[in-house]
């Protein structure tokens, strides 16, 4: 850890122990020679693997690229800035909220993280997806970070104990910056505080009577986006899972992002500023659902909206081929710069549709096809019968298919897009919604390029790895080894949430079903020139409306102004 700078008394310590090492080599220590022992908790910290890495910073890089973000930072930008930066310096808690979308939060969270950095302060940049976490600088998801548990509730803790090296970093960090948090069930940030309150317990700063026993918590992301997901859940199950419906809610302050920072970039001439301020105000009123332009059929959480002329796509017969050959033309050549699919994908509503609309473009593109197969068993309960397999016949669970888990057979070629589907080296940019381009196809591992987060065109290998699945629908537990990867051509909506595109394809073949969707689908470009449209009606007939869920009673709960912060 070359940027590692360590106190005089650590570094002290740190010699100390090494010395200690060296002689007890030999038979013999420190005391032998007259030289003193390491301090214990000093010792502590030193030897806390996750604690180096939070501190191995340039700090004169952190301060260069935050004069050059500060320079840059807007009214409302400048205002949470300094709330926040104040309550750090004071070693005073904040609990902040900040609504907004985009580059607004992403820019603002670079800054104050190489703010607090830069004064060799601890600060813990999450995200609640694997995509989100590689837009932060040392990013990690929440889940990963945190030890939240994948079954969650009301009474859930993380996995953390007491007295290492995890609790150890929480003691020391000063801020912990949490971003896409909308998108978790509420239980998750009360998991973390019931675990923060317990392992702070010991330390010199602990406040019991404080959320998070005193840290300060920087929460942001757009509560138009989707919510938890919820399987089956309804309306109310959903809105009941959200952050504001937490008993921790109340605590934060919410602040909001407005301002367009593309309007602000340098370049734009008068008329290319009002076609995005006219774009960007028109998504955000489907955001906010103030567009109903079917009253008959709207109702107090859908509505339909009307599809502008120039983003809709007309298909004479299959639509599938029509919104391809529109997003992404010459998909034929043989020779296609990454860069081509990083910057477009289709996005529809169903695992089903994606499946289809991958399946055509693979069996159009060139190249030869190399079909992987998964390997699945099962395994049920000690009160059921042990010959799972009579019972569960394994064609049978080859056939299944689940939400997040790869096919058992699997088609790739050589310059197929792909995603992945778990957080295999977060360090190194393979999180969960990773999107690479393959390069070499094996059959003990395959040869990827990654193509997006900061981490762009670094050679990268996959293996294959077990997949437990426990869903409700099956009286048993399904192990799929299987390689992480997906093709991406499209994606659905929900899998978008977070990527970052110039070229988009919204295809509603089957409209949306849940809050955000379309909002989310629509907000994956910055330029009405990147978006195209095909809209079916329940008979699959072409459409020109798309149906828009709004849960009101969300957006109603977000403060519209600028909020002043005095509780810090």
């Amino acid at each position: 850890m070359p940027n590692l700078i360590l106190p005089d008394d650590q570094l002290k310590n740190y010699v100390l122990y090494e010395l200690e090492q060296l002689f007890n080599a030999s038979a013999t220590t420190l005391r032998d020679h007259c030289l003193p022992m390491p301090d214990g908790q000093l010792l502590k910290e030193i030897t806390n693997k996750l604690l180096r890495e939070e501190l191995d910073y340039d700090l004169s890089e952190l301060r260069t690229q935050h004069s050059l973000n500060f320079a840059s930072l807007n009214h409302r930008q400048r205002v949470i800035y300094d709330s926040i930066i104040a309550a750090i310096f004071a070693k005073k808690q904040a609990l902040v909220f900040v609504h907004g979308h985009g580059g607004r939060l992403t820019f603002l969270w670079h800054t104050i993280i190489n703010r607090v950095r830069s004064e060799s302060l601890i600060v813990l940049a999450v995200a609640s997806s694997g995509i989100a976490s590689l837009l932060l600088p040392n990013g990690r998801t929440a889940h990963s970070r945190f030890k939240i548990p994948l079954s969650i509730d009301e009474s859930s803790t993380c996995a953390i104990k007491k007295n290492t090296h995890l609790s150890n970093l929480l003691q020391k960090t000063a801020l912990i910056v949490w971003d896409e948090a909308p998108m978790v069930n509420k239980c998750c940030l009360e998991a973390l505080d019931r675990s923060m309150r317990d392992v702070l317990s010991e330390g010199t700063n602990y406040n019991k009577d404080l959320p998070f026993g005193g840290k300060s918590i920087l929460l942001g992301g757009d509560f138009r986006q989707i919510l938890p997901v919820i399987p089956g859940g309804s309306k109310e199950q959903i809105i009941n899972a959200s952050l504001t419906s937490s008993i921790l809610w109340p605590k934060f302050t919410v602040m909001t992002l407005t301002e367009n920072m593309r309007l602000s970039t340098d370049g734009l001439s008068l008329e290319e500023k009002a076609q995005i301020r006219e774009f960007s105000e028109w998504i955000l009123s489907v955001g906010n659902g103030q567009i109903s332009d079917l009253p008959s059929l709207s109702t107090a959480d859908e509505c339909f909206v009307t599809i502008p002329f120039h983003l809709l796509l007309r298909a004479s017969c299959d639509p599938i081929p029509t919104i391809v050959s529109a997003i992404y033309p010459n998909i034929c050549d043989v020779q296609i710069d990454p860069t081509y699919y990083r910057e477009r994908a289709i996005v529809t509503t169903k695992n089903t549709t994606v499946a289809e609309i991958n399946a055509f473009v693979l069996s159009i593109t060139p190249g030869t096809k190399r079909v992987y197969l998964s390997v699945d068993s099962v395994s049920t309960s000690s009160t059921e019968s042990d010959d799972a397999s009579s019972l569960y016949p394994i064609e049978y669970i080859n056939q299944l298919e689940f939400n997040g888990i790869p096919s058992h057979e699997l088609a790739l070629k050589i310059g197929t897009p792909v995603m992945l589907l778990r957080n295999i080296s977060p360090s190194i940019g393979l999180c969960n919604g990773t999107r690479l381009i393959i390069t070499q196809l094996s059959s003990k591992v395959i040869q990827a390029q990654i193509i997006t987060g900061s981490n762009i065109g670094n050679q990268v290998f996959i293996p294959r790895i077990i997949f437990p699945i426990n869903e409700i629908r099956c009286p048993f537990t399904i192990k799929r080894r299987q390689f992480p990867l997906k093709p991406c051509y499209a994606m659905t909506i929900n899998k978008s949430q977070g990527q970052s595109l110039k070229i988009v394809g919204i295809f509603l073949q089957d409209q949306v079903f849940t809050h955000g969707q379309l909002y989310v689908a629509l907000s994956r470009v910055t330029s009405k020139k990147g978006l195209k449209i095909i809209s079916c009606d329940n008979e699959g007939r072409p459409s020109t409306y798309a149906k828009n869920i709004v849960y009101k009673d969300i957006i109603s709960a977000i403060p519209k102004g600028l909020l002043s912060f005095l509780n810090l």
